[in-house]
């Protein structure tokens, strides 16, 4: 997969966010979403592709990612 130009991507956060600098980043950009850690956004990030990401976001909405 060809990495988009990371500056052309509008990275958020949840709206839950507390800004007590636990969270993670995300961002689209046409075929590609990518996460990152909001401690440090110039560092690493994981690059996948859109359809994804998504499915990550729907599933951690729906809870099937919580801890048991």
């Amino acid at each position: 997969m060809t990495v988009p130009m990371m500056c052309r991507w509008a990275w958020r956060k949840s709206s839950r966010s507390t800004g007590n600098g636990q969270c993670v980043e995300l961002a689209f950009d046409g075929g590609a979403g990518a996460l990152r850690d909001s401690k440090n956004p110039t560092g690493p990030m994981l690059v996948v592709a859109s359809g994804t990401l998504t499915a990550f976001v729907a599933a951690a909405k729906l809870g099937k990612l919580d801890l048991r």
